[in-house]
């Protein structure tokens, strides 16, 4: 199957793709991991991702979907793939499209994964992170056995600035802008399948799984 996975900041969506790609054989491609190695390979679109990324500026919608199409010509995407992360706006969902045409495939299912905002801002706001070992912990999830220290190191635990409530709505708030769009047009197509993500993650996955078996016949 050819799939894409969208979902918002904290609603679990790198999890359930790192699982629902093992569950299916095919590959989890996600944007920043085919960047890399399009740049590790020296490939002539990798060359180009390079001067962007080394410049520090955003690496342009036509590089990106030339790294996609190379990606998705490789042998192991022959029986599908999963694809996280990509696209992100309008015209590279439309390039896509056109991609996947010229080779004669398509996209069978786009999975959102849906989580109420006041759940996601709890869950990235609880987030706490040890100074010394990076050990993560959530304040109601996966508290420390004593407040404010690692349990592994005994070293402090403090808030990442970008887990503030502030920063969490502001990244929802371009997250919703930008996806709307995406949503509509995969929608118009009949592709999108909304899965709630507010469950425990082996539910999550098994529903996915479930609503796939279906579009599978």
């Amino acid at each position: 199957m050819n799939l894409l996975i969208m979902g918002p900041p904290g609603a679990g969506k790198g999890t359930q793709a790192v699982e629902v790609a093992k569950e299916l054989k095919i590959p989890h491609i996600s944007t920043g991991d085919m960047l890399r190695e399009a740049v590790k390979q020296g490939t002539e679109m990798g060359k180009k991702a390079k001067e962007y990324m080394d410049k520090g500026q955003l690496v342009p919608d036509e590089v990106i979907i030339g790294v996609v199409r190379d990606r998705l010509g490789q042998p192991d995407c022959k029986a599908g793939f999963l694809l996280d992360g990509f696209p992100r706006t309008l015209p590279q969902a439309e390039a896509l499209d056109e991609t996947l045409k010229n080779v004669g495939i398509k996209i069978d299912a786009v999975i959102n994964i849906n989580v109420p905002r006041e759940r996601i801002v709890a869950r990235i706001t609880g987030r706490r992170v040890c100074r010394a070992c990076g050990d993560t912990y959530h304040v109601v999830n996966k508290p420390p056995q004593e407040s404010g220290k690692c349990d592994k190191c005994g070293g402090e635990l403090y808030q990442r600035s970008d887990d503030t409530e502030e920063t969490v709505n502001k990244r929802l708030d371009v997250y919703e802008a930008q996806t709307q769009p995406l949503l509509d047009y995969y929608g118009r197509q009949g592709l999108v399948k909304d899965i709630n993500g507010d469950q425990e993650i082996g539910k999550v996955l098994q529903d996915i799984l479930d609503t796939l078996k279906q579009i599978k016949g």
